[in-house]
């Protein structure tokens, strides 16, 4: 008896990109709601795609995170995560 594995490798393919395109997008996301005053901590946040992870790369990240600015009263990291789970669900569920 012989089982074709194509299709469950294909979509093993497939889900092997959700990680650093998902990373990719969620670093656009936390850039584009991070407050913007000067353009400093928009210039100085950026994707690591190698290492899975956003860094905010200013001494005052902390506070904007915790909801010190006005133009985003949630911080950064928890609309992030929400939008993060939204994509890896919608990529999933695709699949």
């Amino acid at each position: 008896m012989r089982i074709d594995t194509s299709e469950f490798d294909k979509l093993m393919k497939e889900l092997e990109k959700v990680p650093s395109e998902s990373v990719k997008q969620a670093g656009g996301y936390f850039k584009g709601i991070t407050p913007k005053r000067t353009g400093n901590a928009r210039n100085k946040t950026v994707t690591n795609e190698r290492k899975s992870r956003i860094e905010a790369n200013y001494p005052y990240a902390g506070r904007l995170d915790e909801g010190y600015s006005k133009q985003a009263p949630k911080g950064m990291s928890d609309p992030t995560i929400d939008y993060l789970e939204n994509i890896i669900n919608d990529k999933v569920g695709r699949l």
